[in-house]
């Protein structure tokens, strides 16, 4: 890391289909080696899919999805006086879309259906309607921060 400056925040343009930025973070963190159209043709097809089984706008299932994978707390290891703490933190916007496009990405890969657009819209309908392992993630972490509140005050 450099010491000189932060590293600034590359401009992302929306998607091509909805004009979203979160579809198209969401596209970038699903692509592999560059292959971008590879990633739009995963995602894109895990919309029809979605917009198939519910019926309406795909976009707002979408949002809702990623909604509620974002942890609101996690926690971070911070050494003192020779003992390592989980101390529990508030995280960043920035970061709790990160974090939640990547469970979503993360248990849709570790589906046992056929293709990613079928596991991807599967993931992306279990976590609109409060269940998958994004979800159960997200939950984990809450369960986990709060275990740890004790050790709050070593907040830095």
């Amino acid at each position: 890391m450099s010491r000189r400056h932060r590293a600034e925040k590359r401009e992302i343009l929306p998607d091509a289909k909805f004009g979203d930025l979160v579809v198209s973070k969401f596209m970038n963190t699903l692509m592999f080696q560059g292959k971008k159209s590879v990633a739009e043709t995963i995602v894109y097809g895990a919309m029809d899919i979605i917009g198939d089984k519910t019926r309406q706008d795909p976009l707002p299932v979408f949002h809702e999805a990623i909604d509620n994978v974002k942890p609101a707390v996690e926690v971070r290891s911070r050494r003192v006086g020779g003992a390592t703490y989980q101390v529990p933190v508030e995280v960043r916007p920035e970061r709790r879309q990160a974090l939640a496009i990547r469970w979503l990405i993360q248990a849709a890969r570790e589906r046992s259906e056929h293709s990613m657009t079928e596991k991807l819209s599967g993931e992306l309908l279990d976590a609109a309607n409060r269940r998958g392992a994004a979800v159960k993630k997200r939950e984990d972490t809450h369960r986990m921060a709060d275990a740890n509140k004790a050790f709050a005050h070593y907040r830095w």
